[in-house]
């Protein structure tokens, strides 16, 4: 009798640690498309990411380098001081972009080139997002907001 409750229960544990790690790697396998690592334009020329990988690339857009082309297509360079990337851009950018400032932009890397999927910039005249901050004091050029 006894030998019985305790099989039942290594089954009832077993089964339920089968749930768990089944749940977690289903759990994990729906997120991975989710998850966006922030880059900077240094970590980016320093080590290139595969084509195949989505990220954030952030930093400022620099001054004079926005090109419109035909359509809604749109060249510009974005740095943080140590290294510059080209980015490519098809689409209407937010109203607060502009040269100078800061923005983030969601997007793969092909052949040198940024080819951003969405583009985010500043909601004020003092917000920068947090991961370009701290890019922009890893490579001295950052200046607070007056």
């Amino acid at each position: 009798m006894k030998s019985l409750k305790k099989t039942r229960r290594i089954q009832v544990i077993l089964v339920a640690v089968v749930a768990l790690a089944l749940s977690t790697a289903l759990i994990g396998y729906a997120m991975r498309d989710g998850i966006n690592f922030f880059r900077s334009p240094s970590q980016v020329v320093e080590t290139p990411p595969v084509e195949s990988e989505v990220f954030r690339l952030g930093g400022l857009v620099e001054e004079g380098s926005i090109e419109r082309g035909q359509g809604e297509v749109i060249r510009f360079r974005v740095t943080d001081g140590g290294a510059t990337v080209d980015v490519v851009y098809k689409g209407v950018l937010p109203d607060l972009f502009s040269e100078g400032q800061g923005m983030i932009g969601t997007g793969t890397y092909m052949n040198g080139v940024f080819e951003a999927a969405e583009i985010l910039a500043k909601h004020d005249e003092t917000y920068m997002p947090k991961e370009v901050v701290d890019a922009l004091k890893e490579q001295g050029v950052y200046q607070e907001p007056e």
